[in-house]
């Protein structure tokens, strides 16, 4: 570990602190801008009759809402076996990625005294997501959307053999264009973020996020970015304040919440 931050006196922190201070009120600013743009999105009617399995047998999107106006949606990767015909096999344990979002999501109380409910959707078989769900000790709702379109209609799960590509909300063409283009790779879950509106008994549309529009739900991130080590990721500044530990999403150290030693 090296470049440690300055050691000043109590004075000198806090004349720089104020200074900080001011770039973070302009974030917060921003942040309510862009929070209050989301909320302008316009919506979109759910018409299709999506079912998913739960700990009860079947249910529908709107039984997600447990009866409150909102449905927040965690798109919940799952881990795969494939064989060279392309048939997929489901393993026992989730993403990591995702077990590191989830393994945050604690009482969901101040979510449902603001009328909004959560759930976690992953493709893979409802057993599967049950016996995992029960080894990490997790409380969330969890349901299963295997053998159905859910995934694949809101972009949770990208296959050109069953619908056009789209990821982070871009075409096959406007991925090529953006030179990240499609490839065979890509195929398979992304995880996301999705929000719903129930108004009666109809269903909206209101808002996916992907990519680093849910990091922070994972790893601790918001808490981290308050300390001088930071997330402790190569690309971070100041460089050399901290050695990388390779626990970013996708990293090689990155492990199921119960594995760490």
């Amino acid at each position: 570990m090296t470049y440690l931050p300055e050691v000043v006196s109590r004075d000198e922190w806090l004349r720089a602190r104020k200074e900080l201070l001011t770039q973070e009120k302009e974030a917060t600013r921003a942040r309510d801008r862009l929070n209050a743009a989301r909320r302008r999105l316009p919506m979109v009617r759910v018409e299709k009759p999506y079912v998913f399995e739960g700990p009860d047998g079947e249910v529908g999107l709107l039984e997600l809402f447990e009866g409150r106006p909102q449905l927040v949606v965690h798109h919940f990767m799952w881990t795969f076996d494939i064989d060279a015909d392309g048939t997929e096999h489901p393993r026992e344990t989730g993403c990591p990625s995702c077990s590191s979002a989830a393994d945050q999501l604690g009482n969901l109380r101040q979510l449902h005294v603001r009328g909004t409910s959560l759930a976690a959707v992953t493709r893979a078989p409802y057993p599967q997501l049950a016996a995992f769900r029960a080894r990490m000790g997790w409380s969330f709702p969890w349901y299963s959307s295997a053998g159905g379109d859910f995934n694949y209609d809101f972009h949770a799960t990208v296959d050109e053999r069953v619908t056009p590509v789209q990821v982070f909300h871009r075409s096959e063409a406007e991925l090529a264009e953006a030179g990240t283009p499609w490839s065979e790779g890509m195929r398979g879950d992304w995880p996301g973020i999705s929000a719903f509106l129930r108004v009666g008994d109809e269903v909206f549309h209101t808002y996916s996020t992907f990519g680093r529009g849910i990091e922070e739900f994972h790893n601790g991130y918001p808490h981290l970015d308050l300390t001088a080590l930071g997330r402790q990721e190569a690309w971070e500044e100041p460089k050399g304040r901290a050695v990388p530990l390779g626990l970013q999403v996708g990293g090689p150290a990155l492990r199921l919440p119960d594995e760490y030693l």
